[in-house]
């Protein structure tokens, strides 16, 4: 979303929508799946409605952590994972959706399946391509694979 306040607000929604809505089980998930697709689904229509707004709220503008302890090691992960961002951003959405379900939810490639709507096997080749198609932007970035670990 870019900005924590938002994320924070439409999870609000997705546990909101439970609280009032019945999981329909059609025995093809688990809740987690179904919880993550209603929480995606939710965002999605979110940045649709903000897409057609011309304004920047003041909120979406990044705050200056002040971290004493690490403050230099705190700006390099951060510039890092920025830097990560971006290049996810140049990648099609599935692709992006997959590598952000696997390496930053932690979900199965199962679970991931289910997300997506695809088989497990469609899964692995798109987290492979998605993975080759983000090496030469990491690498544009300034990012090795190394600095990942």
């Amino acid at each position: 979303m870019g900005d924590v306040h938002t994320a924070e607000d439409l999870a609000e929604d997705t546990f909101v929508l439970l609280g009032t809505r019945k999981p329909r089980d059609k025995g093809r998930g688990s809740f987690k799946t179904w919880l993550y697709t209603i929480g995606r689904n939710i965002a999605l229509d979110y940045l649709r409605k903000q897409s057609r707004k011309k304004e920047v709220n003041i909120d979406q503008i990044g705050e200056i952590t002040d971290d004493e302890i690490n403050l230099e090691k705190s700006f390099i992960t951060k510039e890092r994972d920025r830097a990560v961002h971006r290049a996810m951003k140049c990648l099609n959405n599935d692709y992006r959706q997959v590598l952000w379900l696997i390496y930053f939810e932690g979900f199965s490639n199962k679970e991931c399946a289910a997300v997506m709507d695809k088989s497990e096997h469609a899964i692995e080749t798109l987290a492979y391509r998605a993975r080759i198609a983000l090496k030469p932007l990491l690498e544009k970035e300034g990012i090795d694979e190394r600095d990942l670990e």
